[in-house]
């Protein structure tokens, strides 16, 4: 078996010439070209009624052309009742086949296979959603969060009803079929309606679908049953919890039990992930945010693959190449579903394979609460993800240039690499080491909604680095605006990216207390989570730098403003306000 190293971080290279994580790998039917699967991902780049759009289109094929093997399509509903978001995706009647069938044509003329995922909110949706009431094994209540939050009882699904939900799976997996998939997934983790018979908390029946985990299994395998019936050339994969992380949910050893029967009921492989909507003490784990140790549900993939005979694929923080590498070539599993980190860079696979550096993802979960609270897809680290349509026929602004680049924070980063490949581009940075004040945002208590953590932020800063100086940027560190102006001249533009400054001399007292770790002490902690006080702190207590530093500049030369040099704020308006400068547009 071969072990593989972590390569220098500058040129990104393996160890080993060719891992098993680019090589083809077979699930049932499919044969895919890698180990690489996009996991489904909630996009609400469909239309109002549930059809397909130019822009879904455009943003799923960038991931194909990436280079992954089988890109699973988001959660679609078999039936209305199990829509649990506004703009899902639509396979629930006849009528979305046409526009599915285009989708599944874009990423197969990209290079990938496609999958779809078949997956039933039972009781974690609304009326005002789906347009019919919840079912759910038992009525339960559910806290459902879409846009606001409610609490919902679901309606206790009958004998007959659960049929019905049976066959409406299997339909579905029909039109999948007749669209051209490749693959359907069916989703029993995670807290849907599958989950929701699974988990005894949440599945009180008293009959041949509730008590022991034979019972509160049947629903999911009877689903599988149908399923591989209905579609029996397409590849079917399982996707499962492998803890549940609450009291009186489902365990990892009822997990397993459950694995083991879906592999012996015809899955061809099986999903594991892990979390779900009650989990403790946050249904983040679901997402596991920058605080979670990374692949932290690599254990069940690895535990569940000895014990069956179907191939076993695993998710959740497996973004750095040598992680997903190392999961492959150590035997824990025989593919790897990336989300997340194919929103980052959605040429992962291709950068990866190549041993170039990708652009890391943060574990932010900008992308989750944002979608959580009705806002269409968006990344903080790319903010061309859900925007492909958009900038697919743009270039960067400036062509054959020589740029300067002042300032190597997260927003100058990002915007040097997004120019770099069309001109000559030089960052200068003040300090030692590139990040600018981003080194110190993994000490405050919060990034985002998230509990901070310096080493996801450190490595995301690190592979921006990296990817600049893959595009041939230049970095001048340690430099003085006042002795650079002479040299400054020769630059065709100057792009300011200094960032932003507290006022009243404030910015020491700050670092100082952060480098102090005094915001994580009880009494401030709590205070520096307050939305208020961050507000004050990210925005009101801080001015932008630029005009201190454009006074000093040569007056020849054309100026660029951007992110908090230009308007104090948060990370994420800067790095979104870097690229929509790089390409010559407005946020």
């Amino acid at each position: 078996m071969t072990t593989v190293q972590n390569a220098p971080a500058k040129t990104g290279a393996f160890l080993v010439e060719k891992p098993s994580l680019f090589t083809p790998g077979s699930i049932g039917p499919l044969t895919l070209k890698n180990r690489v699967i996009m996991a489904s991902m909630t996009t609400r780049t469909a239309d109002k009624a549930g059809f397909v759009t130019d822009d879904g289109i455009a943003y799923y094929t960038a991931r194909a052309k990436g280079g992954v093997g089988l890109i699973t399509v988001e959660m679609a509903a078999p039936e209305r009742a199990g829509k649990h978001r506004h703009f899902e995706l639509g396979i629930s009647d006849d009528k979305f086949v046409p526009g599915l069938r285009k989708l599944v044509d874009g990423i197969h003329d990209a290079g990938a296979k496609a999958g779809i995922q078949l997956g039933h909110g039972g009781g974690h949706t609304r009326v005002d959603v789906s347009g019919e009431a919840p079912i759910a094994p038992s009525a339960i209540p559910h806290v459902v969060q879409e846009g606001h939050t409610e609490t919902v009882v679901p309606e206790e699904m009958t004998v007959a009803r659960i049929a019905q939900t049976v066959r409406a799976f299997a339909d579905a997996a029909v039109r999948a079929q007749q669209a051209g998939f490749d693959m359907v997934e069916i989703h029993a983790a995670h807290g849907y309606l599958i989950s929701q018979f699974l988990t005894p908390m949440e599945n009180q029946r008293t009959d041949q679908y509730g008590g022991p985990l034979e019972n509160r299994a049947r629903f999911g395998l009877e689903i599988l049953k149908e399923v591989k019936a209905a579609v029996p050339q397409l590849a079917v994969i399982f996707r499962l919890n492998g803890d549940d992380f609450f009291g009186d949910g489902m365990t990892f050893e009822e997990a397993k039990r459950v694995a083991v029967w879906a592999a012996e009921g015809g899955a061809h492989a099986i999903h594991m992930s892990g979390g779900h909507y009650r989990s403790k003490p946050s249904a983040a784990i679901m997402i596991p945010p920058m605080a979670t140790p990374e692949t932290p549900f690599l254990h069940y993939a690895s535990e569940v693959r000895k014990a069956v005979n179907v191939p076993v694929i695993t998710v959740g923080r497996m973004g750095r190449p040598e992680q997903a590498i190392n999961a492959i070539e150590i035997g824990y599993a025989d593919f790897v579903a990336l989300g997340r980190p194919l929103l980052a860079d959605p040429d992962w696979a291709q950068k990866a394979e190549s041993g170039k550096p990708v652009r890391l993802c943060l574990a932010c979960n900008t992308c989750v609460d944002g979608m959580r609270e009705g806002n269409p897809l968006h990344c903080l680290v790319n903010p061309l993800a859900g925007r492909e349509q958009k900038f697919a026929s743009r270039l960067p602004q400036l062509q054959n240039k020589r740029i300067a680049v002042l300032g190597a924070g997260p927003a100058g980063l990002t915007y040097a690499a997004s120019v770099a490949p069309f001109n000559e581009v030089t960052v200068f940075e003040k300090n030692t080491v590139a990040g600018g004040a981003f080194r110190y945002a993994g000490l405050a208590p919060k990034f985002q909604n998230v509990e901070a953590k310096s080493q996801s932020l450190q490595r995301y800063i690190d592979s921006l680095v990296s990817e600049c100086e893959e595009a041939g940027v230049r970095f001048e560190f340690n430099w003085d605006v006042q002795q650079l102006a002479a040299d400054l001249a020769h630059f065709d533009r100057i792009v300011i990216a200094t960032g932003a400054t507290y006022r009243a001399g404030m910015s020491a007292v700050v670092t100082g207390m952060l480098r102090a770790g005094l915001f994580r002490a009880p009494l401030l902690r709590k205070l520096a989570k307050h939305p208020r006080v961050r507000k004050w702190f990210y925005e009101r207590a801080r001015k932008p730098t630029a005009k201190s530093i454009i006074r000093l500049l040569p007056k020849s030369v054309p100026v660029t403003i951007i992110g908090d040099a230009r308007v104090a704020g948060k990370s994420d308006a800067a790095i979104r306000d870097a690229v929509f400068s790089a390409y010559g547009l407005k946020p």
